[in-house]
């Protein structure tokens, strides 16, 4: 359904896919780990291909996070 965020699990097997991203981060440095992130949510944005439910999706994402008050420390 276009323009609508589905949140029930939708995954068939979530531990697999859970370990398989885990190991996708073995070896790597913090900013290789964040590079894999980064290209791994872009990619699957471009799959997803409809900017309603990415939108919906960073608002979900964010929701609960506050920003940091002092980044620098």
């Amino acid at each position: 359904m276009p323009g609508k965020l589905r949140t029930e699990l939708g995954l068939a097997s979530p531990d697999d896919f859970y370990e398989s991203l885990i190991g996708a981060h073995e070896g790597l440095s913090d900013g290789q780990s964040e590079l894999l992130n980064a290209k791994l949510v872009l990619l699957l944005a471009n799959h997803i291909g409809d900017n309603v439910v990415l939108t919906e999706a960073l608002a979900a994402a964010r929701a609960g996070i506050e920003p940091d008050q002092n980044p620098s420390a």
